[in-house]
């Protein structure tokens, strides 16, 4: 199964990546109303105001929650998407606090959540994150015949549960460079509800650097 972590180095691009995270846990307090959407809104309108293009990692489970945004998103020519598993569970044991997925089942998990992005966008992509980003050879050997490319990172937001934009900021312009990967998170609520505030900031210095903000297809087309 390949793995990408970055682009060329050569060329001053950056993809900005955003997952869709949603795991059972989050689905109940979504259905309870402790949380009153697991799609930040504000952080795609910012996207589309700044004309920021992007790539989104989708999970099947947040795809049943929000059918109708995920044709929305698929539909606008600066967002392509890819799929991010059914749940969020873990392809590794002791991957943060995420459950795990078993052997046996970890090649039908990612299928199903490919069959279902693949029946809402036309032109789904065969982009595919890790939850947590946590693999091993066990997990790359189990899906190769999924016919996806694992997209890494090397530029982690700090989004997740951060407390205000300030350290999200810091961390992705301290750390970016040519062909970088940002992760970041689309689906706000009480994980990730700084996202948006910090995107405004990001976007208008890595320009003001000099980086072209690309999709992940894009920024890999280098290295074709």
């Amino acid at each position: 199964m390949p793995i990408v972590d970055h682009g060329p180095r050569d060329q001053k691009r950056v993809a900005l990546t955003f997952d869709a995270d949603l795991t059972a846990v989050m689905r109940k307090r979504l259905l309870s109303g402790k949380v009153k959407s697991y799609y930040n809104t504000a952080l795609i309108q910012e996207l589309r105001a700044l004309q920021v293009p992007a790539t989104m990692f989708l999970t099947g489970m947040w795809m049943e929650e929000y059918p109708e945004v995920t044709r929305e998103l698929a539909a606008d020519p600066l967002f392509e998407l890819g799929t991010h598993t059914y749940d969020h569970r873990a392809f590794t044991k002791h991957c943060y606090t995420l459950g795990t997925v078993p052997r046996a089942e970890m090649l039908a998990d990612v299928q199903k959540a490919v069959k279902q992005l693949d029946a809402l966008d036309p032109q789904a992509t065969r982009w595919f994150r890790f939850p947590g980003g946590c693999y091993d050879g066990t997990a790359l050997h189990e899906l190769a015949p999924a016919g996806v490319t694992a997209v890494g990172l090397d530029v982690p937001g700090a989004d997740g549960f951060a407390k205000s934009p300030k350290p999200i900021i810091k961390q992705v312009l301290s750390h970016v460079q040519n062909g970088s990967v940002v992760v970041l998170h689309m689906h706000g609520g009480d994980n990730a509800p700084y996202t948006d505030e910090a995107l405004t900031p990001i976007v208008k210095e890595l320009r003001a650097r000099g980086f072209q903000l690309v999709t992940v297809t894009q920024l890999m087309s280098g290295n074709r």
